[in-house]
């Protein structure tokens, strides 16, 4: 392989897979934005999502289809009419629509779940990858468990779907079984047995359950695959799918050993990392590669000695290729629109001039309570005002009392559809008064499973980033806040939080099959 050159397609099914992480949901409006920065990542192919579950499925895989100009549209459909008729609906209007059909094909799922001979898997692949091409000229197969498959008959599969027309035959680690070396060697077996295989693309998507998913799509790239299927973080079912930012940087810091491509722009990486992040609430560990809160620090002596004489002793990539800043002090109360705009292009958002008006009005709030501005609190706003839907409960003032000698009470001022209301209560301290009061106020009946807070930046003027979770009957919803006041971004999380919850109260969704 090296020296090979050739190119990767990365195509990201964060909108899709990575949505079933639990408390993941994203509605239509989070759903653009979430594709529309996927496609300034430079990312192929986007699942948008898996059309035949839901009405607000169809209508977000619709929605994306007709915002996105360079990305293809993916919809995701099993082996049945009804699906691939209505994912053809939702992505017809997409400048690059791609119907990807899959069925389950090893022994445990023929038997268990779809109840089929192997005969019966074959003429359905025949069929289903046959009317798909009729309606679409990208059609992508996957046989869903493929790595716990007969070989032999995961040959026959593929032949069938290449020869009914599919240009690109997947290959999943559904549940995360499989290792490098044995998925090398399927993929070499695959290359050997199915017919026509060089009239398509081998594509390949892994799960983490033994923590080899990335490692898994890196060897499937040693044996010839030229797909990675992937999501943003790695999140996804379970232990999650493929890291989209470890493969790309793999390749990316490897060329000398991979000798191939992708057309990722890293240094939106981090932006698109931290959008993620804060839509669908589920935090990056700090030792996360590439865009982990530790990634790029260096706090062993020997390390920062060897880091300052020449940055390269201990770092194989830098953050500025990911898009991480290093600059530490950027704007200040003093700074003006254009200052803040050129900022924010530098650090990956590229915003139209209302947005930037609501960014700035926002910036200089904060820069009025700090005495310096990081490029960490522009990011927060920009993810607080801008990355957010529509609310139905709007924060509108707060007032805490608390101390030594003082039962704690807090007033709140919440607009609900638009409706002011005021209240005031007590509670065991003041986060504590603050919720019990909201909740009241918005009527509801949850529990607070769980509540974190961390410090954006350094210093006690930092602005403070609060993380909850809500579960109520079974839903679980997840919402965050920032603030310099910790009190403010409490509030503000919970209010993000209760948002999330009436989206899944109002959202008729039926769970979905993955890969």
């Amino acid at each position: 392989m090296k020296g090979s050159q050739d190119r990767i397609i990365i195509f990201d099914t964060t909108l899709r897979d990575g949505e079933q992480s639990p408390g993941a949901s994203m509605d239509v409006h989070e759903k653009v934005l979430v594709a529309k920065q996927l496609e300034i990542l430079g990312v192929d192919k986007i699942e948008a999502g898996f059309p035949i579950t839901s009405p607000g499925d169809f209508d977000a895989v619709q929605a994306i289809a007709g915002e996105i100009e360079k990305s293809s549209v993916v919809g995701l459909c099993r082996a049945k009419d009804e699906d691939i008729q209505a994912a053809w609906g939702a992505i017809k209007d997409a400048r690059k629509p791609c119907i990807h059909t899959f069925i389950a094909t090893s022994d445990i799922h023929l038997k268990y779940q779809l109840r089929m001979s192997q005969d019966e898997v074959l003429k359905s692949v025949e069929h289903s990858v046959s009317l798909s091409k009729s309606l679409c000229a990208d059609v992508e197969f996957s046989a869903m468990d493929a790595t716990r498959s007969d070989w032999d008959f995961l040959a026959d599969v593929y032949t069938v779907a290449i020869a009914s027309g599919a240009g690109t035959i997947n290959v999943p680690d559904t549940v995360g079984y499989t290792n490098p070396q044995e998925f090398f060697n399927l993929i070499t077996h695959l290359k050997k047995k199915v017919k026509d295989i060089e009239k398509a693309v081998i594509s390949v998507h892994c799960h983490n359950d033994l923590g080899m998913a990335v490692a898994n799509s890196v060897s499937a790239v040693m044996a010839g695959a030229r797909q990675i299927e992937c999501t943003i973080n790695g999140i996804g079912e379970r232990a999650g799918n493929t890291s989209l930012e470890e493969v790309v940087m793999i390749f990316n810091v490897r060329k000398d050993l991979y000798g191939v491509t992708s057309n990722i722009d890293t240094t939106q990486i981090y932006p698109t990392s931290r959008l993620i992040t804060h839509i669908t609430g589920i935090p990056v560990q700090p030792n996360k590669a590439i865009v982990g809160a530790n990634a790029f620090a260096h706090e062993s002596g020997i390390h920062q000695d060897g880091y300052l004489k020449e940055r390269s002793t201990y770092e194989i990539m830098t953050p500025e290729a990911v898009g991480l800043g290093t600059s530490s002090l950027v704007l200040g109360k003093h700074s003006g629109k254009h200052a803040l705009s050129k900022r924010l292009e530098q650090l990956g958002y590229r915003l139209d001039d209302k947005d930037v008006k609501k960014v700035f009005k926002r910036f200089k709030e904060i820069a009025d309570k700090k005495k310096e501005i990081f490029d960490e609190d522009i990011e927060a706003i920009v993810l607080e005002e801008i990355y957010r839907v529509p609310d139905k409960y709007v924060l509108k003032n707060i007032v805490v009392n608390s101390g030594t000698v003082v039962v704690p009470t807090a007033t709140v001022q919440l607009a609900v559809d638009n409706k002011l209301i005021q209240e005031a209560g007590f509670g065991n301290g003041p986060v504590d008064a603050l919720y019990k009061t909201i909740i009241r106020m918005a009527g509801f009946d949850v529990e607070l499973k769980s509540f974190t807070v961390k410090a954006i930046t350094g210093g006690t003027d930092a602005q403070g980033e609060v993380t909850i979770e809500l579960t109520d009957k079974g839903r679980t919803a997840v919402g965050q806040g920032s603030d310099p006041d910790i009190l403010v971004a409490c509030a503000r999380a919970l209010v993000n939080a209760m948002n999330r919850m009436e989206f899944l109260k109002t959202r008729q969704r039926s769970d979905a099959p993955h890969l």
